[in-house]
């Protein structure tokens, strides 16, 4: 963890006595004025502590943490400054979010004790987070794991708009893109809420009952409201609640962000539907992008080159214990006794590895598996039979 600390002023003589006050005691990047420090931010940060002059030519300290608390949200910020008036005082908490407002002349203690102070928020901070972020990695991978023991097609199909939102996402370079994949990845969960009698009637096309057509499109209203309880994770949810094709579009109001979030699994979605019926790819596509028209055309270009000519997929046959992640199945994983286990189109991951191991030891399974490391297309229905030959 850093403990770095980053001194601005537009002063040399105080740079120089930050200098030999405290270079010994703390790791400490100098910077005369805020252009020079958001430099130092941009190529040496990010840092733990960021001490501010408060009135510089060009931009005041306020400003400039304001800008160092975009860039570096986690960054510890303080003012160290001649003025201490009310309204800049006020300014500075409200704007740059400060720590600490601390008065010239300082005495090198109480500078001192301000800084380590500042460090130890900054060590608070990064812990909580670090903590946060496995927590939710850890309810993230139960999730999904108790999705793909319990419905591996379910799995499968998320696995892929997952990889289709993540492509769109690359292209538009929204903030967050982890959110949208996430919201792919998990916009399944629902189905396992269901009877697996209703699952397999909806995917064989059978018709549904008013009861069983409501059950089945509320899917998406049990995940969001599954995945909203873990922190973190409720614009995830946000997400999801709107995203199945065929849902009017999404509300003008919304959040752009949002919005163009949910288009985007929208979209992902649509594209998994289409080719589970059988659909080819372009007019897929062409049908997706006419449906929804505020769907950015750079997020249509990221999934048609998802596509790429056959010939260009390597494909090759291992047995299991060669799978590695990365690759993408290439038919289903089935049991000797005709069980299916992994829906074809799967990407390989290391869960999945780890898990098929253990199977193939206990569980009989038909080895060795096509894969391919080329771009993900699901097979449509007629493509099934083929594809296990």
């Amino acid at each position: 963890m850093t403990q770095s600390i980053l001194f601005v002023d537009d002063e040399p003589s105080v740079l120089d006595g930050i200098r030999r006050t405290f270079a010994r005691k703390f790791t400490v990047t100098l910077a005369r004025g805020p252009n020079e420090g958001l430099r130092s931010l941009n190529e040496q940060g990010p840092f733990a502590v960021a001490i501010s002059d408060m009135r510089m030519p060009g931009m005041s300290g306020t400003e400039f943490l304001a800008q160092v608390r975009r860039r570096s949200p986690d960054t510890v910020r303080m003012i160290l400054s001649g003025q201490a008036d009310l309204e800049a005082t006020i300014a500075a908490v409200n704007e740059g979010n400060v720590f600490r407002f601390l008065t010239k002349p300082c005495t090198p203690e109480s500078l001192a004790s301000a800084i380590s102070c500042g460090l130890e928020q900054y060590r608070l901070i990064r812990a909580e987070k670090e903590l946060l972020e496995q927590t939710l990695a850890g309810a993230v991978q139960l999730l999904t794991d108790i999705l793909a023991t319990a419905d591996p097609e379910a799995y499968g199909q998320a696995s892929r708009i997952a990889r289709y939102a993540e492509a769109m996402a690359d292209a538009l370079q929204i903030p967050n893109k982890w959110e949208v994949r996430l919201a792919g990845l998990l916009s399944q969960i629902g189905c396992v809420a269901l009877p697996r009698e209703l699952m397999a009637k909806a995917r064989a096309g059978e018709t549904l009952n008013s009861v069983e057509r409501g059950a089945f499109e509320g899917r998406d209203r049990v995940a969001a409201k599954l995945i909203a309880n873990i922190p973190r994770l409720q614009q995830v949810a946000e997400i999801i609640v709107d995203a199945p094709a065929g849902t009017p579009p999404v509300d003008a109001s919304s959040p752009d962000r949002l919005r163009i979030a949910r288009l985007i699994l929208q979209a992902a979605t649509g594209l998994e539907a289409a080719l589970a019926r059988g659909e080819q790819w372009r007019p897929a596509l062409t049908r997706i992008a006419a449906d929804l028209p505020d769907l950015p055309r750079a997020a249509v270009d990221a999934l048609g080159a998802l596509e790429a000519p056959s010939d260009q997929i390597v494909r090759k046959v291992v047995p299991v214990k060669q799978l590695v992640a990365g690759m993408i199945l290439d038919e289903d994983v089935v049991s000797k006794k005709g069980v299916r286990l992994v829906c074809q189109g799967q990407e390989v991951t290391a869960t999945l590895v780890e898990r098929l191991r253990g199977l193939a030891d206990s569980y009989a399974i038909n080895e060795p598996v096509r894969v391919h490391m080329g771009p993900i297309r699901p097979s449509g229905p007629g493509d099934r039979e083929s594809a296990s030959r």
